[in-house]
């Protein structure tokens, strides 16, 4: 999409699950974590979130503490709230609920100034399943390259 900038993907959550729905989800930052992400310090490959008490969360992201900030940086492993309707909120709840679903980060983006978080509704794939995936990338690359030899 031309209106945003992606500032990081998780390609190990697209190896590691199937994503069966994708949600765009806002998330709080203090000042100093908005430089330090622009600037590309941060970590989410073992980041998660979850639903407490209606509220959404992000668990385990790690963002580096920004190099010019002074005592007040921030602290770079904490929770985050992402923010999302109630009523979107619910429904992922109840997605989650159902059995082998969990939420998972996918892609942090600037859309507008604003950073944001594509959250995806995932399921974790079996042994069988990756191996069959990378089969087929496999596959889909020999096939361009053989293409590309036609032109």
């Amino acid at each position: 999409m031309a209106d945003r900038k992606s500032l990081a993907r998780n390609r190990r959550a697209f190896h590691e699950y199937t994503v069966d729905e994708k949600v765009e989800v806002g998330i709080m930052l203090e000042g100093t974590e908005v430089k330090s992400m622009r600037a590309g310090g941060f970590s989410f490959a073992d980041a998660y979130a979850r639903i407490r008490n209606g509220e959404l969360w992000l668990i385990g992201l790690h963002v580096a503490e920004y190099s010019h900030g002074n005592l007040f940086n921030h602290e770079p492993t904490r929770d985050r709230k992402l923010l999302a309707h109630a009523a979107e909120i619910d429904r992922l709840r109840r997605r989650v609920e159902e059995k082998g679903f969990t939420l998972v980060p996918l892609e942090f983006y600037l859309k507008q100034g604003l950073i944001k978080l594509e959250l995806g509704v995932c399921k974790g794939k079996k042994l069988y399943d990756k191996r069959e995936s990378l089969k087929q990338k496999a596959q889909q690359r020999d096939m361009d390259r053989e293409m590309r030899g036609y032109r």
